[in-house]
């Protein structure tokens, strides 16, 4: 949608006026500018930012809108000069690296690691305030992690490279979000553009009057070979990139990122929003499947380009923190217990129009890696919520970690090996977790445990944001006593298997991808599959169609194709599955979160699951929310849509 300048300028215009009236004269303001979702005051005088630091708090509640200080070029120190007061300011035992202190002179930020970051904010955020006041320089702490991540630090290189452009990239999005609201009289409507009535290519629009963003954009990894399953439905009318405000991933699996390149490949430049473990997870999930399909023979549709053109319009949120995505929407983003970094999404649409929640992937149990997803929200009016498990119970965490330890000691007593193919993300992390304890509280032997390269990756990102981490974890971390850190992993250095592990008995290998779709852990049971004293242990679900599942449901000769030729591959090993390490809610936590969510929702859209799990879902839910003591005063609606169904959840009027 055009919009002419006019009415473009309207709104700032009233902004920068309530601005003027409320900056006190001494902070000597040289300009206003709309970047991205934030409004930055440009000062001269950084002395006096510590005076009024409330003063400008007060006045961001006041606007509602996120305001943030910034010191003007020619007022900020040195880059030396800043770099000794910094070390002189912060605290000792944070443990800055002076060589890593790193000046973006475009944004005027300054990109600070230490192993206690925490130390370089202060409480009430007081020397973080300091800093910026004494140098002029906004300081960024960053972790200084004993895992490296090689991706993390490929994003912040090129986002210093590329400040200059991601700078007119932001004042060109705050433009478009703080633009006067055309249509007084709005509505609200979603449609199903994948995901809905099956598990894999998450992507939902949601339209207004006013604007358009797509909640997640994802691939089914299942079902690469046949595109009318792979990809979300994008040939509608209503999707044209240079009308949509913005894109909201809720976490990094591929089935809810994998397909944000493309709109990138094709003329998309507005901003996509996440969290920051979310943007260094999605980039490694996304790199991995980009390398993994070439080496198969099987080219997709975007590339590596593609994929740093997102990453350079990516714009990170924190939890809890209100964010305008368009004139009409604000974002916040809950943590959703799923993975490192996955959000639950809060819509508030319109003046109290409308507010929607949208759960993507979630766990409604503490783990042992992350605490349980939000379930109190400021309004909510309709809840989105995923079903895979609607129509199953898992066993406890507590089981599951019993079973993954009865099955690795068995297949160690008789010298096997135990192949657990896992998600990278999450599913990895945990049972890194579960197999060291076993070891050292002495429940199975010491063996080694083989570790892929893709998922050590991942891991290095979880030690960079313990913050986001469950409350335990997190304390141990902030101990030192790091448990990925353990001298049991032996890190396997590549993405293709190596056939002199397999060689190393009794051991542990643990390898993507989780459902057998391709990777190393494919590799792997080819190498293991005939071997009755070994094991292969599922802990995570399995999509419909996958090698995964196939195997899971029984099949034990493979097809599979070598130098052309096809053969028989037989399957001797042991399998198992051990449901309870799911990073999903089951049937019982999905009814429990409808039933505990605050304020109680007046529509309920299940998605994300199989028909079976949705259909079963909406039954028990139906006579859940009907009892007396649920909470509901009125029964709300519960839909069931398939792709390309839409609801519309207001009346236009």
């Amino acid at each position: 949608m055009t919009l002419p300048s006019d009415i473009l300028d309207k709104n700032r215009k009233s902004l920068v006026e309530s601005l003027l009236k409320e900056i006190p004269p001494e902070l000597n303001l040289s300009s206003i500018e709309f970047e991205g979702p934030e409004i930055v005051l440009y000062v001269n005088n950084r002395q006096a930012i510590i005076k009024y630091f409330d003063t400008i708090k007060n006045i961001a509640k006041k606007i509602r809108k996120r305001v943030v200080v910034r010191v003007s070029p020619d007022a900020r120190l040195p880059p030396e000069e800043a770099r000794k007061k910094i070390l002189e300011l912060v605290p000792k035992d944070a443990n800055v690296d002076p060589n890593n202190i790193i000046f973006d002179e475009t944004l005027g930020e300054v990109w600070i690691k230490a192993e206690k970051p925490g130390a370089i904010i202060g409480k009430g955020n007081i020397i973080r305030h300091f800093i910026l006041s004494e140098t002029g320089w906004r300081p960024v702490p960053l972790r200084a992690s004993p895992l490296e991540s090689k991706m993390l630090n490929a994003i912040m290189s090129n986002l210093l490279k590329q400040s200059k452009y991601r700078l007119d990239f932001l004042r060109r999005v705050g433009e478009r979000i703080h633009r006067d609201v055309i249509f007084k009289n709005n509505y609200v409507r979603v449609t199903a553009l994948g995901g809905f009535m099956e598990v894999g290519r998450s992507a939902i629009l949601v339209e207004t009057r006013e604007s358009r963003i797509l909640l997640d954009l994802g691939i089914n990894v299942g079902a690469l070979n046949d595109p009318n399953r792979a990809y979300p439905i994008l040939d509608l009318d209503s999707i044209r990139v240079d009308e949509l405000d913005a894109i909201i991933v809720t976490h990094a699996h591929l089935d809810h990122v994998g397909l944000v390149p493309l709109l990138y490949k094709y003329g998309y430049r507005g901003p996509t929003y996440m969290t920051r473990p979310t943007r260094e997870l999605a980039a490694i999930m996304i790199q991995d499947l980009i390398r993994v399909s070439r080496r198969e023979g099987r080219e997709l549709l975007f590339g590596e380009k593609d994929l740093s053109t997102m990453i350079l319009h990516t714009i990170t949120v924190e939890y809890d923190e209100v964010t305008d995505v368009a004139p009409d929407i604000k974002l916040t983003m809950y943590n959703a217990g799923h993975i490192l970094g996955s959000a639950i999404v809060h819509l508030h649409i319109g003046m109290g129009l409308h507010n929607i929640v949208y759960t993507g992937d979630f766990k409604y149990t503490n783990t042992r890696l992350l605490d349980r997803a939000v379930d109190e929200f400021p309004r909510v009016e309709t809840l989105i919520m995923e079903s895979t498990y609607g129509a199953t119970k898992q066993q406890s965490r507590m089981a599951a970690e019993q079973q993954l330890v009865d099955i690795v000691k068995k297949t160690i007593e008789r010298k096997g090996i135990v192949l657990i193919p896992v998600f990278a993300v999450g599913r990895g992390q945990e049972i890194m977790i579960v197999l060291n304890e076993a070891i050292n509280r002495k429940l199975i032997p010491p063996v080694n445990i083989y570790i892929e390269g893709l998922i050590n990756e991942v891991t290095a990102i979880h030690t960079e944001y313990p913050e986001y981490m469950s409350r335990s974890l997190r304390d141990v971390i902030y101990r030192g006593e790091n448990p990925f850190t353990s001298d049991y992993f032996k890190i396997i250095e590549g993405d293709v298997a190596k056939p002199d592990i397999v060689e190393d008995r009794p051991s542990i290998i643990i390898a993507t991808s989780g459902m057998l779709t391709g990777g190393p852990a494919v590799d792997y049971l080819k190498l293991i599959a005939g071997d009755e004293k070994s094991s292969l242990v599922f802990v995570g679900y399995q999509s419909e169609g996958t090698l995964g599942r196939k195997i899971k449901d029984g099949m034990r000769e493979i097809p599979t194709v070598t130098e052309g030729r096809v053969e028989i591959l037989k399957i001797n090993l042991e399998v198992y599955s051990i449901d309870g390490f799911s990073g999903h809610s089951d049937q019982t936590e999905l009814v429990k979160y409808a039933l505990n969510i605050k304020p109680k929702p007046k529509n309920i859209i299940l998605n994300h699951g199989e028909p079976e799990a949705i259909h079963t879902l909406a039954r028990i839910l139906s006579r859940a929310v009907r009892d007396p003591s649920s909470g509901y005063s009125g029964t709300p609606n519960i839909y069931t849509p398939s792709v390309l169904d839409s609801i519309n959840l207001t009346a236009p009027r």
